[in-house]
């Protein structure tokens, strides 16, 4: 399979099952379609037959000659021999061997709070309760919560722990009492914990900087870009925007940090479809590692996307993608998120067929100690999977979130991208479609355009156009 796109100057050219990416000129690239067409016809190449096309084509360009197409289609014809166009899929026969294999579990996101010192409109939560009763976990159950993982995690080594809510911080001496007893026992069981914190930032301070900066192998931080995008919708119960109180605490915070990870996490909506302009204003404010999430939400709200909104998103990414070279050549480069793009490797079979592992090697825990497949379906009691005392007493969820792979979607079997997201989000899928092996639509397209934007940059790097 082929995928080619032009985009900033670029023509691009990926061979899906491969990886590998192509910059071609103008010759090459509509060779390359002639060839995806008559491949796609079921027949074999017609050489002349693609001479004759590129030459009519051409034929006001009286350096297009007969020979220099000669040589471009046997540059391709290698490349093919090479399986680095028109690869083989050789990813499929694994699919089944990989869902039936033993899964064992290396990460949880531990909802320390089900409650929020916010009232954001488009919270997926419901302001932290997850449309059930406001709660903190115990010290008792995150300890137990600690020691599941490790009775579960197998040979792996690096465990996850991810700091969650509602808002965490409302519950900061549990977070505080549930590193201390991890780090109690990690050398003891030969395991490695790195601790994420996900917070809206009204609970930071002096304390909680440095006992994050000490101990917290990643932060994120909830912004949503400009003031009056911000206020719009992460308002206190009283109606207050969060901005004014929130920035200080987060340049602070990231400033103590030095070179330890951390992540801007903002939403974008209906309000800001030129969320760049939220990108660039953290970015100008100092902050250099930045992710900015399409709402998911129900159609019928105010905020929600719509398809009308798809050409703009579409087009902020690539002033984006551009924007980011330009600050790369000035060097003052900033990190986006969806951007990040390994091409000499990228993720293993494993994560290309499988995705995400949730409901599988991840699980969220509320505060109740209840498992559910991953934050964005605690609430679904349909998906309460067992609890932390007894582990997973619905096997049947687990195999269910086995089959979810690219190849047990119907619609990614055609799409381009199916390596890049390895299938998408199941809970995307689930509540756009009732199903956790459906396929959000409206998602596939935001990812595909990132992944072009994506590929684009390391194109750019690779030639040196930074």
């Amino acid at each position: 399979m082929i995928h080619q796109y032009k985009l900033n100057g670029y023509n691009i050219v990926l061979d899906v099952n491969s990886g590998s990416v192509h910059c071609v000129d103008d010759v090459a690239y509509d060779i390359i379609r002639i060839f995806c067409v008559q491949k796609e016809s079921g027949g074999d190449v017609d050489r002349e037959s693609v001479k004759r096309e590129i030459l009519n084509a051409y034929v006001d360009r009286l350096d297009v000659t007969p020979a220099e197409i000669d040589e471009t289609i046997d540059d391709i014809e290698q490349l093919t021999a090479d399986e680095k166009l028109f690869a083989p899929d050789i990813y499929e026969p694994d699919a089944g061997l990989l869902k039936a294999r033993r899964t064992e579990v290396k990460a949880l996101c531990l909802h320390v709070a089900h409650t929020c010192n916010l009232s954001c409109s488009y919270c997926f939560a419901s302001q932290g309760k997850f449309h059930g009763e406001r709660a903190l976990m115990s010290a008792e159950t995150a300890r137990r919560a600690i020691d599941f993982l490790i009775e579960n995690s197998g040979n792996h080594v690096n465990l996850e722990i991810d700091f969650f809510g509602g808002e965490p911080l409302m519950n900061y001496n549990v977070i505080k009492e549930t590193v201390r007893y991890a780090r109690s026992v990690e050398k003891e069981k030969g395991k490695n914990f790195r601790f994420t914190l996900t917070t809206n930032g009204v609970g930071i301070n002096d304390e909680v900087i440095a006992f994050a900066n000490q101990e917290m192998n990643n932060v994120v931080l909830s912004l949503d870009g400009r003031r009056e995008i911000h206020d719009r919708l992460r308002r206190f119960p009283d109606g207050r925007g969060s901005y004014d109180l929130i920035l200080p605490k987060f340049r602070k915070m990231v400033e103590a940090r030095g070179d330890r990870e951390y992540y801007m996490r903002g939403t974008f909506t209906h309000a800001n479809t030129d969320f760049t302009e939220d990108l660039f204003h953290m970015a100008d404010l100092g902050f250099d590692r930045l992710s900015m999430e399409p709402v998911v939400c129900a159609p019928d709200e105010p905020y929600a996307l719509t398809e009308e909104d798809l050409p703009e998103i579409f087009e902020q990414y690539e002033i984006l993608a551009k924007d980011m070279l330009r600050r790369e050549r000035e060097g003052r480069p900033i990190v986006f998120y969806h951007y990040m793009l390994d091409l000499t490797g990228g993720p293993c079979i494993y994560k290309r067929i499988s995705g995400c592992g949730s409901g599988t090697e991840y699980f969220a825990v509320t505060p109740w100690g209840d498992l559910y497949p991953c934050h964005q379906f605690v609430g679904e009691e349909a998906f309460k999977m067992g609890d932390i005392w007894n582990g997973v007493t619905r096997p049947d969820i687990r195999e269910e979130f086995k089959q979810c792979n690219v190849y047990a979607r119907e619609a990614c079997r055609d799409c381009w991208a199916r390596l890049y997201c390895s299938g998408g989000c199941a809970a995307n899928a689930y509540h756009g479609t009732g199903s956790v092996k459906g396929v959000y639509d409206y998602g596939c397209r935001i990812f595909r355009k990132r992944i072009e934007c994506a590929v684009m940059i390391k194109v750019a790097e690779a030639l040196g156009d930074v």
